[in-house]
């Protein structure tokens, strides 16, 4: 179900809406959801912007989860406290994004998963999901790598892919955590979100090998999306998995 609720500066109705009237209608949804993704799409509109702000406010004082990208990657360099010390938080930039976390945060970049440890250190333990040839996976006191096969084409809006995997796990984390199915319960929020970034990333670096190996070089974005089964199948389902 789309709701068309975000408004840019030229279409608030009556050119009076402001940004708290626009987010509580979307603040009062956030009982019905278990995670939330902002920034794909989102815009660098100013009432845009407010209005994301109110709502991963009134997120935080839920204790939700939820995945910043694209746009909302530009919201967070600008203002990092609307994320600072928010360890349900997951930061997913790529190279570029990346670089302007580091300088907004004064952090130095080198190679390997050093700058993206200290990033989510500076930003009090948020987790980040560093994109590239390898995708770093840090919350600051841990880091891991995600270096499974991909393809040899990164399309624009791939990342698409991982957000929405990211938050179907993430959705996946507050079932587990309320006991939906039988378990032991061992697996701290820590390792949580940490196995859900992994594992979103995973699946988008094999939905990307199998989509390339099917389209070549005319892979698009949406050939990722045909293959997320695929790929979940291979990585989780699969005795062993075609890595």
């Amino acid at each position: 179900m789309v709701h068309p609720y975000m408004r840019q500066s030229h279409h608030r109705e009556n050119g009076m809406e402001t940004a708290e009237e626009i987010s509580s209608k979307i603040v009062n949804m956030l009982d019905r959801l278990h995670a939330i993704v902002i920034g794909p799409g989102l815009g660098r509109d100013p009432l845009m912007l407010q209005t994301a702000s109110k709502i991963i406010e009134a997120a935080k004082k839920k204790g939700m989860p939820f995945v910043i990208d694209a746009d909302g990657l530009f919201l967070i360099q600008n203002q990092p406290s609307i994320v600072y010390n928010y360890t349900h938080a997951i930061l997913t930039p790529n190279v570029a994004e990346f670089a302007r976390l580091c300088k907004a945060m004064g952090i130095e970049q080198s190679d390997g998963g050093e700058a993206c440890s200290r990033l989510a250190k500076a930003f009090g333990g948020v987790t980040i999901i560093q994109k590239g040839p390898k995708d770093y996976i840090s919350n600051g006191k841990q880091t891991i790598v995600c270096d499974i096969k991909g393809g040899f084409k990164r399309s624009g809006g791939q990342g698409d892919t991982l957000t929405g995997c990211l938050a179907t796990f993430l959705a996946w984390k507050k079932a587990y955590q309320d006991r939906l199915w039988a378990h032991d319960n061992s697996l701290s929020d820590s390792e949580l979100i940490t196995l859900s970034a992994f594992g979103a990333a995973a699946i988008t670096r094999n939905c990307s090998r199998l989509a390339y190996e099917k389209k070549g070089r005319s892979m698009q974005a949406l050939d990722l999306s045909a293959e997320v089964g695929n790929a979940f199948k291979n990585l989780f389902e699969s005795e062993e998995p075609k890595l």
